[in-house]
């Protein structure tokens, strides 16, 4: 019966959010009452404030009228799979997890809210609804960081588990080794033979055509084992030139999850907590000042916390807002530079040979509006601006103007090569 309030529920919210949200809830039903168990904080909060009544309104139409329902936080037990059915040689295959990367130590913020939910959800659950797992956004947002806290979480509640952490750059040349080395046998045995599979940044499998095929076979075999497979990829696979289509359909068999770069508030959380486990304590004022400078990503933020640390040591000065500035200046300056839209569309529209005024104008021509598409992809995703923002920034545009583009750009981008080109380029002119 819960099944048909499943189904019921697709006629209110979107496949997807039950598929995240609402399927992997264990239910108890216990005289005419549903109790929902969430495996964590995160869904908890989700279901009980955006969901329940949705939930309770499926129940009463299916179950009766009179039921009632609730949520509250359930831990799952540890399953142990039988010492008879553990793969062959799981002894040779290290983790490659690193015990400093855990859900604990991972700042939960607006721009990475389902993305920490759906990782929870894959670490908590057995047999997880959906699988594969696909994490993608830009670097430094904390992809690799969710990676290794499913993996750690996974072995926390059950060691006999076999978990596989590894870049993607790693497999590519373990997989040339092993076919130099006319071992693809025992290779392909290593990997098939985990339960939970981490690859980290897939897109560096791009134009490597036996790799792919390879992984594509592999990944297939992990699948309908009900093995866990999650991904982590630094943009939207569709949008990987030099990908396999079958591998991209396969890509998106689970679900596919977007992490952005952290807002205002997060950053400061960020910064807060990394400056405790490096040893200090950051003031309120100090942690605002950095997270206003820098809105990129958080390694930015660890290498200015670094950077003060370091400083302040050699020193002896206190980091106070001052010191900062003094010390940081610098690295702000560069990075106002890189991230600002004004200067995304100058340099956009030096390297197209067109004025600054036509590119922000109201001009029609192919020749300007792919370049002002491309500045605009480019301001959002090298900056922390909504579309909006941006639409104000290109002569007070409507904000439905710049996610056209950026869709647009965001397709091309997966077929044209010599845009993917200029892209490139203009990315390594603002980083210069």
């Amino acid at each position: 019966m819960w099944e048909h309030c499943l189904k019921r529920l697709e006629a209110e919210i979107a496949k997807n959010e039950i598929l995240l949200w609402i399927r992997p809830l264990e239910i108890s039903i216990d005289d005419e009452h549903v109790t929902l168990m969430a495996s964590n904080d995160v869904v908890l909060e989700k279901v009980q404030s955006r969901y329940l009544k949705y939930i309770l309104a499926a129940i009463k139409e299916v179950f009766g009228q009179q039921f009632s329902a609730s949520i509250k936080l359930h831990q799952p037990v540890a399953h142990h799979p039988v010492v008879e059915n553990k793969p062959q040689n799981n002894h040779q295959i290290p983790s490659n997890l690193d015990s400093r990367f855990v859900f604990d130590t991972f700042i939960e913020g607006r721009s990475n809210t389902i993305a920490l939910a759906a990782a929870l959800q894959t670490a908590q659950t057995p047999n997880p609804e959906f699988n594969p797992l696909l994490l993608y956004g830009s670097t430094g947002l904390g992809k690799t960081h969710l990676l290794h806290s499913i993996g750690n979480e996974i072995l926390k509640n059950n060691p006999d588990e076999v978990v596989c952490y590894l870049h993607s750059e790693i497999y590519v040349n373990e997989m040339v080794k092993a076919i130099q080395q006319k071992s693809m046998e025992l290779f392909k045995q290593k990997y098939r033979s985990v339960t939970t599979l981490l690859i980290d940044d897939i897109q560096f499998f791009a134009r490597k055509e036996r790799t792919q095929e390879e992984f594509f076979h592999t990944f297939n075999y992990l699948l309908e084992g009900q093995k866990r497979v999650i991904i982590t990829c630094d943009r939207y696979p569709k949008e990987v030139n030099g990908l396999e289509s079958r591998l991209k359909s396969r890509l998106g068999w689970g679900i596919v999850v977007p992490i952005d770069p952290p807002d205002y508030e997060t950053r400061v959380a960020i910064l807060k907590e990394k400056a405790k486990h490096l040893g200090f304590t950051l003031q309120d004022e100090v942690a605002f000042y950095i997270a206003k400078q820098l809105n990129s990503n958080i390694r930015e933020l660890e290498g200015a916390l670094s950077t003060l640390k370091a400083n302040a040591f050699f020193t002896g000065k206190k980091i106070d807002l001052d010191y900062t500035k003094q010390i940081l200046k610098e690295l702000f300056k560069v990075n106002h530079q890189i991230v600002s839209v004004e200067n995304i569309q100058k340099v956009t529209a030096q390297y197209y040979n067109v004025k600054l005024s036509e590119l922000l104008g109201k001009s029609r021509k192919r020749s300007i509006v792919r370049p002002r598409q491309l500045a605009m992809f480019l301001a959002k995703d090298l900056t922390d601006k909504s579309y909006p923002e941006i639409g104000e920034l290109f002569g007070g545009r409507d904000h439905t103007t710049v996610l056209h583009a950026y869709k647009k750009v965001a397709e091309l981008l997966g077929e044209n090569n010599d845009l993917n080109e200029d892209k490139q380029k203009i990315v390594n002119k603002l980083t210069e």
